[in-house]
């Protein structure tokens, strides 16, 4: 499947996938994050549940603090 992730095409050998296995295969492990699927936030507690499908536009954002 390809999707959009970040404005950047990924090709993944799945049909669909997790947003958890996504973060895993990207290495993703930053812990403050935010996750969209098509503009829909994806709850933290979501994320084993939330499927990503070809042609979704994900958005994976890092928050962060500082002064």
């Amino acid at each position: 499947m390809k999707i959009l992730l970040n404005n950047i095409t990924e090709e993944f050998d799945k049909d669909t996938i997790t947003v958890s296995e996504m973060l895993e295969i990207k290495k993703f492990s930053f812990r403050m994050r935010i996750v969209k699927i098509n503009g829909l936030f994806i709850p933290k507690e979501k994320y084993d549940s939330a499927f990503i499908k070809d042609g979704d536009n994900v958005q994976m954002l890092y928050l962060m603090s500082g002064g």
